[in-house]
């Protein structure tokens, strides 16, 4: 019996040895040096004890019967007990191996063995995976329950705003998760209500609910990661996300009111400046234009007053050297221009005294659509009266003639 515990005992330091060096035991070899072990111990040949003649006493076969049939049982729920620590880590997670309660190693993904319980027993953590916290609800199936007393929280400008948020985290530490963590979603959840709530107690309403959300997200995962990593649970934020945020259900036709009024100030704001962008530029191509006309002619009356005065020293220059033939040509360009603007009728009553036949209505009509001379109030009275004489309109026309040369002449003398 004592070859036996001690091959047992050699047998589980071998089996401790393989577990430390990641690699399982040769169970064959185990079952085979049993095997041969026990056969030795139990199986050896009786002792010939003769009692004077000859004859050997009676065997005690139920003793030997007795020792002998637990062995294969022994043997067996021994084998099971030793199968019992083999174990497989999965890909992208940890085993934690612990010999009476205290950690003594972490194992990697695969297949592996440790001395079964009770001496250790070992703890396998899925790493990787992406686990979720909610707060401000729970959902549940395709509905979800408001929690209020989590998603109720106060702005920095002193409102009440009802904020839900979902929190996505894995583990960078298996260690730190197991052993510093007493209850992983609740450190989770009181981390994310810490870090939201101090964030938004700093931010105004409107920032929080329009367009500050993906800011508000960033710093409340930044400052989520601080303080789980200060009380070191081995949790790594992935994600903080943004479900709803809204004013207090209570309040909520209020500021509805107060939303749509908002945006009908923006909208009369917009269409004001939009207004004043459509008139402001055309008021000002207005004024560069009529400032442009007036600059135009402020030049063009000082050139033609620059001109007039030129030309008047180049006659009076003229005239001084030779006043009769200047007062001529002047008296003639004088004539010319005034009489390329009037209509005339030239009759030699001297020379002939035959009747001559002047169709007055049609020169009448050709002086009216030129619009080159204004009748006087004789020549009008004979347009409306159809009584008037044709030798009347001629003295009138030939008066009028006279005087504007009696007039030019009175002012070039």
């Amino acid at each position: 019996m004592l070859k036996l515990f001690g091959f047992v005992g050699n047998k589980i330091s071998n089996v401790i040895r393989n577990a430390n060096n990641d690699g399982p035991p040769d169970l064959d070899e185990l079952v085979k040096d049993l095997k041969s072990k026990v056969n030795n111990v139990f199986k050896l040949k009786p002792k010939n004890t003769n009692n004077g003649n000859g004859s050997q006493p009676p065997s005690n076969n139920s003793g030997d019967s007795g020792i002998i049939k637990p062995l294969p049982i022994i043997i067996v729920i021994f084998l099971v007990w030793l199968a019992t620590g083999f174990y497989i880590v999965d890909q992208g997670s940890r085993g934690i191996v612990l010999t009476f309660g205290e950690n003594t190693g972490i194992t990697q993904p695969g297949p592996r063995w440790h001395i079964p319980y009770p001496i250790e027993t070992v703890e396998i953590v899925n790493q990787e995976q992406v686990r979720t916290i909610e707060v401000g609800y729970r959902s549940l199936g395709e509905g979800a329950t408001q929690q209020l007393k989590e998603s109720l929280m106060l702005t920095g400008d002193e409102n009440i705003i009802d904020l839900q948020f979902a929190v996505q985290y894995n583990l960078k530490s298996v260690e730190d998760f197991l052993f510093n963590n007493r209850s992983v979603e609740s450190s989770v959840r009181g981390a994310a209500e810490t870090a939201i709530r101090e964030v938004v107690g700093k931010s105004d309403m409107d920032f929080v609910l329009y367009e500050g959300r993906e800011e508000i997200a960033i710093k409340t995962k930044s400052l989520m990661q601080s303080i789980l990593d200060l009380y070191q649970t081995g949790i790594n934020i992935t994600s903080v996300t943004m479900q709803n945020a809204q004013p207090p259900q209570q309040v909520q036709a209020a500021f509805d009111d107060a939303v749509k009024a908002k945006q009908d100030l923006e909208r009369q704001k917009n269409e004001g400046q939009a207004y004043a962008n459509d008139i402001v530029p055309k008021a000002r191509g207005t004024a560069s234009r009529l400032t442009a006309e007036a600059n135009g002619y402020k030049i063009s009356i000082e050139n033609e007053a620059l001109g007039n005065a030129s030309r008047f020293d180049q006659i009076l220059a003229e005239y001084i050297r030779a006043p009769e033939v200047t007062k001529k040509r002047l008296f003639l360009e004088t004539q010319e221009q005034i009489m390329s603007t009037v209509s005339k009728i030239i009759i030699d009553q001297k020379g002939s005294n035959s009747l001559l036949y002047l169709p007055l209505d049609k020169i009448i009509q050709n002086s009216s659509k030129n619009n080159n001379e204004v009748l006087d109030p004789n020549q009008a009275s004979s347009q409306t009266n159809p009584d008037v004489s044709a030798s009347d309109v001629i003295n009138s026309l030939t008066d009028r003639s006279r005087g504007a040369f009696r007039a030019r002449e009175r002012d070039i003398r």
